[in-house]
């Protein structure tokens, strides 16, 4: 039985996010964006962060990590990767996007996964959305049965940029990224999953991230859009 992992695989957004994350969100962080059709909905959460862009003019293209930059898998969590320390959100953004779309049931137990993937997210729990993380992550059941084939993913991302709605909207009032310093982020790049038998097959993947880069902080990840913005 090949069995496919729709959540890590991002077929389906933010399935999970809280009101207490929209509200949060909505209230104190993007009050400008509510003048932005279609930007509010992206934005649940915030994350723990460090120095930003200047927000009135932010690299749309974004910027390659650099070497040192680049995630590694953590110990105590099977594969999955750790978050790196970096201060850009495009950067930080591009990091947890392999993250989310990289995953190894030979090597990596259910719990293990959460809590490497906890470990990418803001402590600042006023503005982090844990459940449209978590909920990324197939239930005990079907990550067995996904190990019993030997399910797992690898990832590439060709790029990472600021949707013009946000940037926008950063032009138009620069101050409003101070209250939580939480920036929106659109990842796109390639998923090759694979399973036991030579299964397997590449997808095209993008997804939209609400990362924190507090000024004096390493970026984290607040919350997965439920839709892609670009």
């Amino acid at each position: 039985m090949r069995t496919r992992f729709p959540n890590l695989s991002l077929s389906s957004y933010g399935a999970g996010w809280s009101a207490k994350g929209r509200i949060a969100i909505v209230a104190c962080v993007v009050a400008v964006l509510l003048a932005i059709a279609g930007i509010v909905a992206l934005l649940t959460s915030g994350g723990s962060g460090h120095q930003a862009p200047d927000a009135a003019t932010p690299d749309r293209a974004g910027s390659p990590s650099s070497p040192e930059a680049d995630p590694k898998p953590s110990s105590g969590s099977g594969s999955v990767l750790k978050p790196p320390q970096v201060s850009e959100p495009v950067t930080y953004a591009k990091a947890a996007a392999q993250m989310l779309w990289s995953y190894d049931t030979r090597d990596t137990s259910h719990s293990q996964q959460l809590a490497g993937m906890r470990a990418w997210m803001t402590t600042e729990a006023k503005y982090a959305d844990w459940a449209s993380v978590s909920g990324q992550v197939p239930d005990p059941v079907l990550w067995s049965r996904m190990a019993d084939q030997d399910q797992h993913a690898t990832a590439s991302v060709t790029e990472g940029h600021y949707p013009s709605a946000f940037e926008q909207a950063l032009t138009d009032d620069p101050t409003a990224i101070t209250e939580a310093y939480i920036y929106v982020v659109t990842v796109n790049g390639k998923q090759h999953i694979s399973w036991n038998k030579h299964g397997g097959g590449t997808e095209s993947r993008a997804v939209t991230l609400a990362v924190q880069c507090r000024p004096g902080h390493d970026c984290s990840l607040a919350s997965i859009a439920p839709q892609i913005t670009q």
